[in-house]
């Protein structure tokens, strides 16, 4: 029995994460990426992306740029990961683009500013400067480590865009892509101009009150550990989702058969489903009151000039390119993200937040580790993470090991990785998740020694002495990389004439 109804808690747990997270996280983060990835697919040449990105830019160029890119993107692990998609299937080279996938999550100007006002600034500074370090590090490790490869894909996006036209991306397409950036930041930077309530109205819809305390009950919740309920709002968003999904299906999955109504059925839906995201919603006994925020305004406004574009400005090959890339994305990436979620959920049964402070309480190996693998399992949506952080900063958690977890929650969760691993690979895949766990211990146990009085000049001395070993094995995998291909050279020609 007892079996039971902790398997029956299991089950709760996933589920409730599960809805939670689809009523609160995926319609004004994940769809605008989703649809950014399959805009930055169609539409832009491949040239405009090696060029600052590519394997061959100037190292000096592409990881920087790569690191600004995402540190405007107020986004998750789950969120960035389309983005990244998008850039890489685009011919960018391995190293930027993972730099990318590891900067946006975790240092994005709007976490370190909420980081710094919560917790503190000497932690956003830490986290700033390591992210940074450490991210470009990771990126030039992954494209040492991964050449050859790196070199097979440089040439597949070659032939897979050699119809494309050389030209540069006509100035429709560019303002597109512009809008649907200003689409996702809309719906997701927390200010006043956007979380303000302008004006409201209210729907005299008797038993709205009765119906949200049916979902508190349905899937109960402890705001104070970071757990979201479904709101009536929340409930409503998840009915429009799956009509979206449905109507996607019939709509797109054969687009280039041609355009039919689900297609623009399911946009519709689309955008229909955001502007309701947008709102604010208050159940109460008289009805349900209508808060017409920023948010709202800014998403109608990006809505409105999209579909001026989309219909006006786009040609027809265009609009087909953008709206399959964008349908392949999500069936590419969504079935793994459920499934991701419904895991995270139930391992939040499991794990306790108040085992931090017996594991963490101490800047030691062990505590730091802990911090790394409870930001892996008990992933929570951006910006969620802080005052969670500031949750287990009054458990007893060193301030060392919390930032060890405030890096690795925003970039590594289960959904995740689940999902890398199908767009580069599951060596490349869990070949990153290492190295962040390792940076990211490494980041604690450093911000920690600093916390605890070691002094800087020490740090810098085991600091250097681990980079020094570090590119020494580095520099043994670029030679024996080097022989490899040097090899390879020699004997093709010799191949070929036979």
């Amino acid at each position: 029995m007892d079996i039971l109804a902790f398997l029956l808690k299991l089950l709760q747990g996933g589920l409730g994460n599960l809805a939670a997270y689809l009523a609160a996280h995926v319609l004004l983060c994940l769809v605008p990426a989703f649809y950014i990835a399959g805009a930055m697919t169609a539409l832009i040449p491949k040239e405009s992306v090696t060029r600052f990105l590519g394997r061959n830019a100037p190292k000096y160029v592409s990881y920087p740029a790569a690191a600004l890119a995402g540190s405007v993107l107020a986004v998750c692990s789950c969120t960035i990961v389309p983005l990244f998609a998008g850039i890489y299937k685009k011919g960018a080279g391995l190293g930027p683009a993972i730099t990318f996938l590891f900067f946006a999550p975790a240092a994005n100007i709007l976490a370190l500013v909420y980081t710094g006002g919560v917790i503190g600034a000497d932690l956003a500074f830490a986290r700033l400067f390591l992210s940074l370090a450490f991210g470009i590090g990771i990126g030039m490790i992954m494209a040492l480590i991964f050449s050859r490869s790196d070199i097979a894909h440089d040439q597949a996006t070659d032939a897979m865009f050699a119809g494309q036209s050389k030209k540069g991306m006509r100035r429709a397409a560019l303002l597109f892509l512009l809008i649907l950036v200003a689409l996702l930041l809309s719906g997701t930077l927390k200010v006043g101009l956007l979380t303000d309530s302008y004006a409201h109205f209210t729907l005299p819809i008797s038993g709205m009150d009765r119906f949200q305390d049916f979902l508190s009950r349905l899937v109960p919740y402890d705001a104070s550990k970071g757990e979201e309920g479904v709101t009536a709002q929340g409930a409503i968003l998840i009915g429009l989702l799956i009509l979206i999904g449905f109507t996607s299906w019939k709509g797109m999955e054969n687009i280039y058969e041609g355009f039919n109504r689900w297609t623009w059925t399911a946009l519709g839906l689309v955008g229909l489903t955001l502007l309701v995201a947008a709102v604010g919603m208050k159940p109460h006994v008289g009805g349900l009151d209508i808060l017409f925020t920023g948010k709202f305004f800014g998403v109608l406004l990006a809505l409105m000039v999209l579909t001026w574009l989309l219909r006006k400005q786009l040609t027809e090959d265009e609009q087909r390119d953008f709206l399959w890339e964008s349908w392949r994305f999500v069936k590419q990436i969504f079935p793994l993200l459920i499934v991701g979620v419904f895991t995270v959920g139930m391992m939040r049964v499991i794990i306790k937040p108040e085992w931090i402070e017996a594991l963490a309480g101490h800047n030691t190996l062990l505590g730091n580790l802990a911090g790394v693998i409870f930001g892996v399992f008990m992933y929570f949506p951006t910006l969620v993470e802080v005052p969670i952080a500031n949750m287990f900063l009054s458990l007893g958690m060193h301030r060392g090991p919390l930032l060890a977890y405030l890096m690795a929650d925003p970039e590594l969760s289960l959904q995740s990785i689940l999902i890398v691993s199908t767009i580069i690979g599951r060596l490349k895949a869990w070949t990153y998740v290492a190295w962040v766990a390792l940076f990211s211990t490494l980041a604690g146990l450093i911000y920690g020694s600093w916390v605890d009085g070691a002094s800087i000049g020490m740090l810098i001395l085991y600091l250097a002495l681990f980079l020094g070993a570090l590119a020494l094995g580095l520099w043994w995998i670029s030679r024996r990389n080097h022989v490899a291909e040097s090899k390879s050279a020699l004997t093709s020609p010799q191949s070929s004439s036979d």
